[in-house]
């Protein structure tokens, strides 16, 4: 096991440099002076072509992309990834404030589409082919289907226009001091919305999942042993179906992250992905190389977590 994660991450290396080399080329070659963005349009007029030149080189705007991008890398491995184009605070001192609300909606989203999803599955699986195995094959569907920024929108004009019951943005109230119900209040519909996908997701491999593990001879033998259904389910099929969850849990966390900008920007929790589009937005790219860095760590690390997790709980499964 020892020697597979460390195969593993020393694969995910290139991996991971080759993502920051394209997305940093990719942010070099697009349009824009980076110059006019940092000083402003109206003081580069003001200024003299030799001190603009200057400028250029005292930034290593003149260098050649890759050498910039190498400057850039071997700044950021050491936990330096520059300031934004706005002065302020530094990158990682942002990417550090914003982290927090972003992994909080992450695992709220994540335990509700498991609470929801999973029961989902279950009841489909065992009521396979009844009124009741339609109807919530079509919930989930719906759940999958519908985009979330609709759903949001949906839910706040439902729940915070008309019904308030919920705050549209924010995560807390302005102004007032630190409460836990006023957080949780406020956590409560982007977490739901972020949740819906993935629980349509949960539903679905649970449904196919359990479906295949009820014929199994170890759940019959159960069955003739003569142990209560709710047992059989439970101990038996459950158990063993949900191994493959696994898998879809570790690699839920990269879409997780992406979800986030959407549920983030619209409901103005200030996270990763809000800052994310305000980035992209303002073309702020030293921060949005920042998020990129965690992005593709995530994902890396999720997939190497599906792997180990899988190999601890399933017995069958070693790595040599």
């Amino acid at each position: 096991m020892t020697k597979y994660i460390v195969q593993r991450v020393l694969v995910s290396i290139p991996i991971f440099f080759g993502i920051t080399v394209i997305v940093y080329a990719l942010y070099a070659l697009a349009p824009g002076d980076p110059l006019a963005m940092l000083l402003g349009e109206r003081a580069m007029l003001e200024m003299t072509a030799e001190e603009i030149e200057a400028a250029r080189e005292s930034l290593g705007l003149n260098d050649p992309w890759h050498e910039r991008y190498i400057a850039w890398f071997s700044r950021a491995i050491r936990g330096d990834l520059g300031y934004p184009l706005t002065g302020g605070y530094t990158v990682m001192e942002l990417l550090q404030q914003r982290i927090g609300p972003t992994l909080l909606l992450m695992a709220t989203a994540f335990i509700v589409s498991l609470l929801v999803g999973v029961p989902m599955g279950i009841v489909m699986a065992l009521k396979q082919y009844s009124w009741i195995d339609y109807l919530v094959t079509v919930l989930a569907f719906a759940q999958l289907s519908i985009p979330s920024f609709f759903l949001a929108l949906g839910a706040m004009y439902v729940f915070s226009l008309k019904l308030d019951i919920f705050p549209t943005s924010g995560l807390q109230t302005i102004g007032a001091p630190f409460s836990l119900w006023d957080r949780i209040h406020h956590l409560i519909m982007p977490s739901f919305i972020l949740a819906a996908y993935f629980a349509g997701v949960w539903a679905r491999y649970t449904r196919s999942s359990m479906l295949e593990t009820m014929h199994l001879e170890f759940v019959t033998t159960a069955r003739a042993k003569g142990l209560r259904e709710r047992v059989v389910v439970v101990r038996h099929a459950l158990r063993n179906a949900l191994l493959p969850m696994i898998t879809v849990a570790s690699l839920s966390l990269g879409h997780l992250l992406g979800g986030s900008i959407i549920i983030e920007t619209i409901f103005q929790w200030p996270g990763l992905g809000m800052l994310g589009w305000q980035a992209t937005l303002n073309r702020e790219y030293p921060i949005l190389m920042g998020i990129i860095l965690i992005a593709s760590t995530t994902v890396l690390a999720s997939n190497l977590l599906a792997d180990i997790l899988y190999a601890v709980v399933d017995p069958r499964i070693r790595y040599d």
